[in-house]
């Protein structure tokens, strides 16, 4: 039983919502929005948008309210993302693994490189000037907003459709690229690699002295106490020390920091299965791990409201070729790619589809898919400078929500026979 509406309750309309206000108030005042978004809450800080030294060295940091919001608060969010698919590959039962799970990530791959050819062929076609100005935006239509496209895939296939279960795992897997891509291909400042070893030394010493060691001193004693005083007593303390740790060492490295608390995600307790994301059955495990994404539910919901209003406000001026590449990449090259390769794997490949699914659904689950919003939003505020060509790359993001009316139509033009149970 899913709690697909609840979720998009909780995860989404707060987004929207931020992003609707956003759009509203950058249009009817653009000075005041970009004023309000850049706020400097704390200047000369530890934490912050670097400003360089003659030197190119870190000479101090600003904290505004969008670097709040964007670089520290997401890594939230971003860590419930890592969680899911943290379990979906270890997990014995995990949903991407084993043969059930290779046709979708083959899929996923096409979905990704699909948006990637589209977006650089039509801007090589456009000219080289303007090809310069926007080829770093290539991975900006390779996302999948997870929620809404689910939600999406309801709507067309009927819950019991084998199609919404492959759409999930394609959009599991297409997370797991996308924070891939954040980390190496959109740094945010000069490399420094060896500050990684500050992430890496905090995750393995929580892991040790708060999950390992426990369970090492409670062998053999079925009342296992250091592993429930470990529970009761320092709960998520040790991991939100370390997270803190991690994230400062991917600021200071140069990787985005909204990635910083990926490193510690694994070293939390967790169950020995999981539901997904939009069971019910969730709710009722009891492991730390799954006890940490409760707690962060209702901050996140408020994150990603502020997200959106941060991050959505662009003139309907901007609106240019950078958002009909975004556009493009989405509604021509997702639903190509995921089919091409979607229907490599399941026959010259010989890896099949799931009893009850036709080809041509790939096509349909491609349509979906090329919702982007959340995560193509995102990527777009660390693509590009802020300035016109990131304004419209972000219109694209926004506008990605039409493939939503476009899956539609081709659920009922390929007659997708939807099974509601």
């Amino acid at each position: 039983m899913y709690r697909v509406w609840n979720f998009v309750t909780n995860y989404s309309l707060l987004l929207i919502a931020g992003a609707i206000i956003a759009l509203i108030w950058a249009n009817v005042n653009p000075d005041s929005y970009h004023h309000f978004v850049e706020y400097p809450l704390v200047d000369h800080f530890f934490i912050g948008h670097a400003h360089y030294d003659a030197a190119g060295q870190v000479e101090y940091r600003t904290l505004t309210l969008h670097y709040l919001v964007n670089d520290v608060l997401m890594a939230l969010f971003f860590a419930i993302a890592a969680k899911e698919v943290w379990e979906a590959i270890i997990l014995k039962n995990g949903s991407l693994r084993g043969k059930k799970a290779a046709t979708p990530l083959v899929a996923t791959a096409g979905g990704m490189i699909g948006p990637i050819t589209v977006y650089l062929g039509l801007a090589a076609l456009l000219g080289s000037e303007t090809y310069s100005a926007v080829a770093n935006g290539w991975a900006i239509p390779t996302a999948t907003d997870i929620a809404f496209s689910y939600l999406v895939g309801r709507m067309v296939f009927g819950a019991g459709h084998p199609a919404v279960r492959f759409l999930l795992l394609l959009a599991i897997a297409d997370d797991a690229g996308g924070l891939i891509i954040l980390a190496i291909f959109y740094p945010s400042g000069e490399l420094a690699p060896e500050w990684l070893l500050l992430s890496l030394a905090a995750a393995v010493a929580v892991f040790v002295l708060a999950n390992w060691l426990p369970r090492r001193l409670d062998r053999g004693n079925d009342a296992r106490p250091w592993s429930t005083w470990a529970r009761n007593t320092l709960s998520f303390w040790p991991y939100l020390i370390a997270g803190c740790i991690s994230w400062y060492g991917f600021q200071e490295s140069g990787i985005h920091p909204a990635l910083g608390l990926l490193p510690i995600v694994p070293t939390i307790p967790h169950a020995d299965r999981a539901f997904g994301i939009f069971s019910e059955a969730e709710q009722y495990l009891t492991d730390l791990l799954n006890h940490i994404e409760h707690i962060l539910k209702h901050p996140v919901e408020i994150i990603l409201f502020f997200f959106g209003l941060l991050n959505a406000g662009v003139e309907f001026s901007a609106i240019s070729s950078p958002t009909w590449l975004v556009l493009a990449g989405l509604l021509i090259g997702k639903p190509v790619g995921v089919l091409l390769f979607g229907w490599l794997a399941a026959g010259p490949m010989g890896l099949g589809l799931p009893k009850g699914m036709r080809t041509i659904d790939l096509f349909v689950i491609g349509c979906v898919a090329a919702i982007g919003f959340t995560v193509a939003l995102f990527v777009a505020s660390v693509a590009f400078d802020p300035g016109p060509v990131q304004d419209a790359a972000k219109m694209g993001a926004l506008f990605s929500f039409g493939a939503a009316v476009i899956s539609i139509v081709a659920g009922k033009l390929t007659r997708v026979q939807k099974q509601d149970s």
